[in-house]
């Protein structure tokens, strides 16, 4: 196993102590996605909502979601989230906070940005969303529709919609991917967009699994994206667009194989917890994911790290979100062949994970994108072969 440094030792200390309290409302928060408001004041909800913003940023006040920010590697976002996603992975997706917007801005924003979106989530807990798939074509940069369209001030006029956007019914700040009208692939722009704005629509789809989440369709006409919102102005334009898309999914891959991994670690404990006794091929069974899953741990942390030496060595995290969602379909379905026939039904928390194991496999592209990636990597040597 990778040492941890005793820093990061004593934050896994305290986020594997809040993960109970995600825990105790995890299917209070899946039948009613906006059960997340009721519980702002817990340990790890205030955690989440301050641990993208920067270290030398203080958030003001005694309201829930005030104290010490957090500015987290690659790593640390790894252990955060395979402990608290442990816990309950709905109630940390539903959590406030700058999340993948948060990435983007560490990426493209400029010092401005930065100020304007963290001093909004500095006055009280506050969501972001980051909007990228679109209906009908996906994450597909080549594809996409909505357009800025210049608006003769520096600035433009935003349309079109997204879809399967997480939070952002709740959120008052959004990133999004659009294209400057009349140009090419090198046109892809991302803008900061303030939810309160005329135009910008957000209405939550119905889901299954890691409702907390709140996917969302977003429709926008004519959303005035000023010119100090457009990220990324001040670098070349080949570092705009699908570099900065990478770039962040790079970051946060890594953490979305922690999800998964901590869904798997989740069922297995809930296995240990109420089927004590298992004989021949079950306890077979359950120890043999027990392995699968310290594998799939060091795999993750391993790709975490590889992010964290070298932005762009997102080959291996790829790896670990393949593994890391396979496994965890395999751990939750394994899991209720273990319960037998009415397991569903009698254990509505094991049910959850299920479904929420599925849901992982969507997040941040799926296991054939996954393949295709790291194949890339073996092909042009960036992968080490045994």
């Amino acid at each position: 196993m990778i040492s941890l440094p005793a820093p990061l030792v004593t934050t896994r200390e305290h986020v594997v102590r809040w993960a109970g309290d995600l825990r105790a409302h995890a299917l209070e928060l899946d039948a009613d996605p906006e059960a997340i408001r009721r519980h702002l004041d817990l340990p790890a909800v205030r955690f989440l909502a301050g641990h993208e913003v920067p270290p030398d940023w203080q958030r003001a006040g005694d309201a829930a979601g005030a104290g010490p920010a957090h500015g987290l590697p690659t790593l640390e976002r790894v252990v955060v989230s395979e402990e608290l996603a442990r816990g309950d992975a709905g109630m940390m997706l539903a959590s406030p906070g700058a999340s993948m917007c948060g990435a983007l801005l560490g990426v493209l924003g400029s010092q401005e940005q930065r100020d304007w979106v963290y001093g909004r989530l500095a006055e009280r807990p506050r969501w972001t969303c980051f909007a990228l798939t679109e209906p009908e074509r996906g994450s597909a940069i080549g594809e996409m529709t909505a357009t800025l369209t210049p608006d003769g001030d520096g600035g433009y006029l935003l349309d079109g919609e997204k879809r399967y956007v997480g939070n952002a019914a709740r959120a008052d700040v959004g990133a999004v991917f659009a294209r400057v009208a009349g140009t090419e692939r090198l046109g892809v722009l991302a803008v900061l967009v303030d939810t309160a704005d005329p135009g910008f629509r957000a209405e939550p789809l119905p889901t299954v699994g890691l409702r907390g989440a709140q996917l969302t369709h977003i429709t926008l006409e004519r959303v005035r994206v000023p010119a100090e919102r457009v990220l990324g102005a001040h670098l070349p334009p080949t570092r705009r667009g699908m570099w900065s898309i990478v770039a962040v999914f790079n970051q946060l891959r890594p953490s979305v194989a922690a999800i998964a991994l901590g869904i798997a670690r989740a069922t297995h404990d809930y296995v240990a917890e109420h089927r004590r006794l298992l004989r021949g091929r079950e306890r077979e069974t359950y120890e043999e994911l027990g392995h699968r899953i310290d594998a799939a741990r060091l795999l993750t942390y391993r790709a975490a790290l590889a992010v964290d030496r070298r932005p762009a060595a997102g080959h291996l995290a790829s790896a670990a979100k393949a593994r890391a969602c396979e496994l965890a379909e395999d751990v939750t379905l394994a899991a209720l062949g273990l319960f037998g026939p009415g397991a569903r039904l009698d254990h509505p928390l094991l049910e959850k994970l299920a479904r929420d194991a599925r849901g992982v496999e969507f997040m941040e592209g799926t296991r054939n994108i996954q393949k295709l990636n790291l194949f890339q990597g073996l092909h042009t040597g960036k992968v080490g072969r045994p």
